[in-house]
């Protein structure tokens, strides 16, 4: 994907093979999306909610859509973009048939989301949840796009422009590298990241199911029991919900992309040491003092071996 040049795996569409049956299942007239970014998930759910016999209606919540984003919508009449903050625009929004949940990473707003999505619900089953990043990094560590708009007593010690990796509880010396978003100086413990938020709101809630797909930083589905769709959704999902191999590769692939990026970030603070000592030598290699001092080395040893000549150094310079 053109906004993933660093291949994180980042967008939702990557488990596009389990999300689309699960929709198909539930055939959704009007589907709700938070957290759009640049629309790539949006535009398969649009390409999906065209092939309905009656197209489904799409709704994509996010306050800071990406250009591409707009493009979409401006392209897309059957999309409506919506650029109000999620818990604001849920509070006035039609209760909807699907919802995939995939904006702020943080417990506070994805809690506040659920409630308010239960709500909207009334006495109806409650929507089919899709919920994004349940896994590793945000599962269990809070990351906010803007500490103010978090009330102070419910968000977590935060910091922006840190590293994170799967080895480290705190923040790393390298690792992902989080500039967008603040995130909690600490994994685990209460009230803290998207997996403990679902956990929290399903606790009590008996009459659903919640199935938790370990891939490209995790997937989890939640639904009623009793909806017409449960045994399918079951068929489907079940192979996958905390599949222990899918747990390991999923496990591998973060801890590969974790140091991978520790390695580019050395790479690249060590090309730029060398650029700063080759920009010394190539003005050594041209001061006057240097050539002095080689002549000076040659009247003074003029039957042994120079010490350092012009052409050695320009072969240090060169490689």
């Amino acid at each position: 994907m053109a906004t993933d040049v660093g291949r994180w795996g980042h967008s939702l569409a990557n488990v596009a093979e389990l999300l689309f049956p699960c929709l198909d299942a539930v055939r959704p007239r009007l589907l709700i999306e938070i957290g759009a970014y640049a629309g790539d998930t949006t535009r398969l759910l649009l390409d999906w909610a065209a092939r309905e016999p009656a197209p489904a209606r799409v709704i994509s919540i996010d306050p800071a859509p990406h250009e591409d984003l707009e493009a979409l919508a401006a392209d897309r009449p059957q999309l409506e973009l919506d650029r109000r903050r999620s818990l604001e625009a849920l509070a006035e929004l039609p209760s909807a048939d699907a919802v995939i949940i995939d904006g702020e990473h943080n417990y506070y707003t994805v809690s506040a989301e659920l409630r308010l999505i239960e709500q909207r619900a009334g006495e109806g089953a409650l929507p089919l949840l899709v919920c994004h990043d349940v896994g590793w990094p945000h599962a269990r560590r809070d990351a906010y796009y803007s500490l103010e708009s978090i009330p102070a007593e419910h968000r977590q010690p935060a910091s922006a422009g840190v590293y994170l990796h799967p080895d480290d509880a705190g923040y790393h010396d390298g690792g992902l590298s989080m500039v967008s978003q603040s995130q909690a100086e600490q994994e685990g413990g209460p009230r803290n990241g998207v997996l403990t938020a679902v956990e929290d709101f399903l606790h009590g809630r008996g009459g659903l199911r919640f199935a938790l797909v370990p891939a490209f930083f995790g997937l989890g589905v939640i639904w009623s029991r009793d909806a017409p769709y449960a045994p399918e959704l079951e068929r489907i999902l079940t192979p996958w919900d905390r599949n222990p191999i899918v747990a390991r590769l999923e496990a591998n692939r973060v801890l590969h992309l974790a140091n991978w990026q520790v390695e580019q970030a050395r790479a690249g603070w060590a090309g730029v040491r060398i650029g700063r000592k080759d920009q010394f030598l190539q003005k050594l290699l041209t001061a006057r003092t240097f050539a002095l001092a080689a002549a000076m080395n040659r009247m003074l040893h003029p039957r042994e071996e120079a010490a350092f000549s012009k052409d050695e150094l320009q072969r240090v310079i060169d490689g």
